[in-house]
Formats: structure tokens, sequence, C-alpha cells
């Protein structure tokens, strides 16, 4: 296992140790996100859903109001705030000290949320490449940003993902951002390769026989495998079909140093987690 660097994130006042990797749940107030098990649209649904994620032992929720599955519709930004407004007032209803990520590449959906909702970190697929004033907007905001590596976008991401060389155009792409972001005094970063955002099954497989390699960056990595297309693609599957595959690769993905699961099965997540961090304890 690769051996992990000590890392934290202040969130809104909490300091969360990345000592020992955790898991984020994905809640998505969406109709269509790909994987029906964690879409939750009415109001019981959206409680339902929270208490899960937090009773089965995620750090992090994550919750989303735009579909990035590949050829998802676009939604309109009006539309994207009022899901996340609807969502978020019944989740810190129900959950008032939860520690919440909102997944968005829009800088004024990021602003809301922190500012009227007190969300303590922004997750964005597109890491400022799909909204020019993002990154200033995260300096202002002085929350963790998570950027994630995607060629193209939601609408054609899929549709011929191409690269030279792979691992040396995602670095190059990571550190390029990194640098700006850092010249804004932003530091609190997390990286996310992007697993099925612009890449063929082999591209994804081969993200994740190199992922140890991110450990240059000095920044946490998260990971989002859950249920993607690199699983029930390769078994001939599907989504539904696929949380043993899920396990496996976030397993592969511990040991290479993940810091962070975004998962949408949370108990399964955490398991894998406890059981590799036992093995790890015999290494110290």
């Amino acid at each position: 296992m690769v051996s992990s660097t000590r890392f934290s994130l202040n969130l809104g006042g909490t300091l969360l140790d990345l000592s020992v990797p955790c898991v984020m749940g994905i809640l998505n107030v969406t109709p269509d996100s790909f994987y029906p098990g964690c879409r939750a649209w009415s109001e019981a649904e959206i409680a339902a859903r929270a208490h899960q994620i937090i009773t089965q032992g995620a750090r992090l929720i994550d919750i989303g109001a735009y579909s990035s599955r590949p050829g998802a519709e676009h939604l309109a930004q009006d539309e994207e705030m009022q899901r996340l407004r609807r969502g978020l007032t019944i989740l810190f209803r129900e959950y008032p000290q939860a520690l919440v990520s909102v997944d968005t590449f829009r800088a004024d959906v990021a602003k809301m949320c922190v500012e009227e909702f007190g969300v303590v970190m922004i997750n964005d697929i597109a890491a400022g490449t799909m909204d020019e004033r993002m990154f200033p907007t995260i300096a202002r905001l002085q929350v963790p940003y998570i950027l994630m590596h995607m060629q193209g976008t939601p609408q054609n991401m899929q549709l011929q993902p191409s690269y030279t060389h792979l691992m040396q155009e995602v670095f190059l792409f990571f550190a390029q951002r990194v640098e700006q972001l850092h010249a804004l005094g932003v530091n609190d970063l997390v990286l996310d390769p992007g697993f099925g955002f612009g890449k063929t099954l082999e591209h994804n497989y081969q993200l994740l026989a190199h992922l140890q390699e991110f450990r240059l960056f000095e920044l946490p990595l998260l990971v989002g495998l859950s249920r993607k297309s690199m699983i029930y693609g390769l078994l001939k599957s599907t989504p539904q079909e696929a949380l043993n595959g899920t396990t496996v690769l976030h397993t592969v993905a511990l040991q290479k140093g993940a810091h962070i699961l975004r998962v949408h099965d949370v108990k399964e997540a955490v398991e894998a987690v406890r059981i590799t961090q036992q093995i790890e304890s015999y290494n110290e």
C-alpha cells in the first residue's frame, strides 16, 4: 500500500483528518442520474437518502442537481439552483451539522450554496474549464475545492475520447490548474482523476493502475469509481450489478493512496476502508 501523507481539510471550522481515508456519499437531487439508487426527488426521498449516508458512516455528503452522466441534457442554471435550494433546505433541516459538498461547475451556484447554506466544499467536474469565474469565486469563498479532470463536456465527453499520452496529459492539466489556484490563494485542494469523464474503458484502467503517481502533487486524492461503466462495461453487466466490482476497485484505489471515496454504497465503502486500514496497520 502506498504510504499516505497526512492531509487535512478545513471544512467550515471542522478539521477533516484524511490520514484515514473517508467516504463521501452521493445525493443526487435529479430525475436522471445514471444510477437510480441515489436519485432523491421527493422530500421524503431526500431526507431518507441523507439519513442513509450519515448512519452508514460517511463523513461527507456530496449533493448535486446537474446530471453529468454521458449524454445528459444540459440544465439551465436557474433550475440547478432551484433544485439545490430545495435539497439543501431539507438536508440541513434533518442534519444541521452535516459536512456538505456541492457538485457544480458554475461559479454562481457555488457562491449561492456557500453563502446561503454554509456548504463547506465545492466539487467541480470541470476544474474551472466550464466557467472562467469559478477559480476567482473559490478564492473569495475560501472553501476547499475538488478539481476533476474531464476531456470535453458531459454532453460529448464519451463520443471519441483520445489521448497521445494519457498520464502526461492528465498531470499537465492538474499542474496548470493547481498553479493558477495557488496564485489566487487557494490552497485547500483535492484532485479527482475523473474516471469515466472523457475516457475509454482502457484509459480508466490505465489511470487506476498508475494512481499512486498522483502523490507527486502532495494533495489529497478523491476517486469516483462507484458503479461506473468501467466496471459493468468490462463485466458485461449493468450499474445495478456493479457493487462487487465497485468494492474491488475501491480496495485497489485505497491501496494506491486514495484519501476520499465518492460512492453510492456507503456501508460497503466504509467496510473497504476499515479492512484496508487493518492490513496497513501491520506495515507501520
